[in-house]
């Protein structure tokens, strides 16, 4: 750890926790940038069917926005300073690639499988293809936490990082019943008050996921790079 940057901040208790409010302040900036182009055109389009396509192409900036948060915490936690945007920029940047390479084709099945909810009653055998989709768009959301994680910590082939996160989906069953469970509070935020709030919140939310995925990265480390 940096000497340097530890005397910046200061031993006493009010100056770690100042500069543990800052950085979540930049967090939350951070984040409401990142996702004020998906509000935005949520705001702009009207609620139907007709436009899922639309709806879920604008969450294309969330993935890369949430990996450089995940990278940037545990950055400040390594090394805590007063320059957080540093962490979250350097995240992004070197995240970018890896995290679209996945959140791209997810973002694409989660489209489908999101018409296909919508529609269902236009088609045959509607009453199952329905809950099956919805299922699986539950599924596909949980994954995608892995996925995040395996993204935003390690440099593995494209094929590793989907592998790892499904072998993590399952033995890291604590932490997908707490990204599911983070899931669900965000939706009900947007159901019963508005994107906007979510937005405000995507820091509490960055915190919470945070902490939740911490055992997967541990887990990771441990079980699928090298020891020295």
């Amino acid at each position: 750890m940096s000497t340097e940057r530890v005397g910046e901040i200061g031993p006493g208790t009010l100056s770690r926790i100042t500069a543990a409010v800052y950085r979540y302040l930049v967090l939350g900036a951070f984040l409401a940038a990142a996702g004020l182009p998906s509000l935005l055109l949520w705001t702009l389009l009207s609620p139907q069917p007709s436009n899922t396509v639309l709806f879920v192409a604008s969450l294309l900036p969330a993935a890369p926005a949430l990996s450089a948060a995940l990278y940037a915490q545990r950055s400040w936690a390594k090394e805590p300073d007063l320059s957080p945007l540093r962490p979250l920029l350097r995240g992004l940047r070197l995240n970018l690639r890896d995290t679209l390479a996945w959140w791209i084709p997810v973002l694409a099945c989660a489209t489908v499988l999101a018409v296909n909810v919508l529609f269902a009653d236009q088609v045959a055998g509607g009453t199952i293809v329905r809950p099956v989709c919805a299922v699986l768009l539950v599924v596909l959301a949980v994954w995608s936490g892995h996925l995040l994680v395996v993204s935003s910590f390690f440099s593995f082939r494209f094929r590793d990082v989907l592998r790892v996160a499904v072998v993590e989906f399952f033995l890291s069953w604590k932490s997908t019943l707490g990204i599911l469970s983070l899931l669900v509070v965000a939706t009900a935020t947007v159901l019963l008050s508005s994107e906007a709030l979510l937005l405000l919140l995507g820091w509490a939310f960055a915190a919470s996921l945070w902490l939740i995925v911490r055992p997967v990265a541990a887990d990771i480390t441990a079980r699928f790079t090298a020891q020295e």
